[in-house]
Parts: C-alpha cells; sequence; structure tokens
C-alpha cells in the first residue's frame, strides 16, 4: 500500500462515526476507491458516452 493509499485509508476511517462497523468502513473505503478509478479514468479519457452506457444497462436488464 502506498504512503497516499494509507492517509487516505486513515482519513476516511477517522471521519466515521466511532461505533462505525467493519462492514461500513470497508464500503466507505471502497466507495473512496472507486471514486478514485472513475477519476482517474475520466482524467485519462478511459470513458464512453451517455449512450453506450445506456445500452450496456439495457443489456444487463435481459
Amino acid at each position: 500500500m502506498s504512503v497516499v493509499a494509507k492517509q487516505t485509508a486513515e482519513k476516511i476511517i477517522r471521519s466515521l462515526p466511532d461505533d462505525s462497523s467493519y462492514d461500513e468502513i470497508l464500503k466507505e473505503l471502497a466507495f473512496a476507491k472507486m471514486i478514485e478509478q472513475g477519476l482517474d479514468d475520466s482524467k485519462n479519457n478511459r470513458v464512453i458516452s451517455n449512450e453506450e452506457m445506456k445500452q450496456k444497462i439495457l443489456q444487463w436488464q435481459k
């Protein structure tokens, strides 16, 4: 784990209520990672159009 990742995880954990469950902590960490990945994808132009996404969702619903 990089220093930045560790610092980010520590910041997220510290921001949660003291009575947070293990599952709640993991969900918050996973959510932060998904956001980070999405921003990185956008920055590096790894994106698809809204129409392409709509078609993918329609296929998933079949």
